[in-house]
Order: structure tokens, then sequence, then C-alpha cells
């Protein structure tokens, strides 16, 4: 089977996308870490096996978040109730959301970081979420927006091809790399939950998003 172009990522992207150095990311294609091939002198990915390695390490991040944690994490304030059927405007509308955390120090570099890794692969992860999540030396804390939508978002892409309601964007310091990926795991196994998913989706209000996910079900 012939692989589309648009399917295969080169290190650079793969590195851009994981917000690690392109280094790093050689250094783990040369040890076998990371799923990947050589193609004369190049390396080459597929997004495919690229997306299943980071939902499949997420699985794994290990969840020490407490509820304490995350409720210092997110705010009412970064929550909303989305009505925008295009992935752009969507991501648009919570990026001006997590705008209003006083960690972020620059909304133009946010902005463009998100999409950037959009372009190179969709952050849906499946069951109806996507988490777009950066970490940037612009941003000085731990920062979330939370968007529940009320009608599909068009322009995702997930493996199980769900259409995406629930996005949590996620913004950290650069050198944040334990907690960044904490709240990452902790969002993924959180919303594996049919229950907890279906009430985020017929929630009324900040308050039950909010409660629902501090506290779950």
């Amino acid at each position: 089977m012939i692989e589309k172009e648009n399917d295969i990522l080169t290190l650079e992207e793969v590195a851009t996308y994981l917000r690690f150095s392109e280094r790093t990311v050689y250094d783990w294609a040369q040890k076998g870490e990371i799923p990947g091939g050589k193609f004369g002198t190049a390396w080459r990915f597929k997004k495919s096996e690229i997306e299943k390695w980071v939902n499949d390490k997420l699985s794994f991040a290990g969840n020490t978040m407490d509820g304490t944690r995350i409720q210092n994490i997110v705010s009412q304030d970064r929550i909303i109730f989305l009505d925008k059927p295009k992935k752009d405007q969507a991501l648009t509308c919570l990026v001006d959301n997590l705008c209003t955390s006083p960690y972020i120090k620059d909304a133009r570099e946010l902005k463009s970081a998100i999409f950037k890794r959009e372009e190179i692969m969709s952050c849906a992860i499946g069951k109806g979420i996507a988490i777009p999540h950066v970490r940037l030396t612009t941003v000085t804390d731990l920062a979330v927006s939370i968007g529940i939508s009320s009608v599909n978002v068009e322009g995702y892409v997930a493996l199980d091809e769900e259409p995406v309601r629930i996005l949590i964007m996620i913004a950290s310091a650069y050198n944040q790399h334990a907690a960044y990926l904490h709240t990452l795991s902790f969002f993924s196994q959180r919303l594996k939950k049919d229950k907890l998913r279906e009430a985020l989706l017929t929630a009324k209000t900040k308050d039950e998003v909010y409660n629902l996910i501090c506290n779950g079900m």
C-alpha cells in the first residue's frame, strides 16, 4: 500500500508536534523508542503511528495529580460553551479564553503554536475529545481552557472517527515537562469515562463542568 504524502511526517514536524528538540526525537528514533523508519539518510514517521504512540504514552504517564492540584489549574473563568462548527473557530475561542490567564504572556505565540501543531497532526484523541496542548517559554505556569461544544467540531480526524465535542486546551511553561505530562494524562484518563463525557455534554453551567472535571462521577 502506497502511503499518502500527507500521512508521512519529517523529523522536524514530529519534533514540532511533540514540543521536543529535533535531537531528542532523532535519538529516540535511533534507539527504536519512537515508531519511524529511515529512507536513505532521512527519518520519516507515519502520522497514525505517532498518534497511537502519543496516546499510549499518555495512558502510561501516570496520573499523580490529586484533586487539589487540578482545582488550582481549572477555573470557571476558563470554561466556555461553544457553538462553532469549524475547528479553527473553536480553537480561536479557546485561545482567546486561555489568554485571560495571567500565566499567558504572548497571545500571538500561543495561537501560532496551537495552530501549527494542528497543521501537522490533529490533537483529537478519540471518544469525542481533543486536547490541543503546547509548552512555551512565554507561559509561566500551567493554564487550561475547557470548551464544551453543542455541535460537532468539523475538521478533526480521530482514530475512532468520533466527532469532537469536548476540547481541553493546555499551555505550560517549557520547563514544566512532568507537570505537563501529568495534566495531559489526567484529562485523557478521566474523560475516558462514558458517563462523565455524557454529563459534560449536557451540563448547563460552568460550575457543573468544573465539578465534573475536578471531582469526576
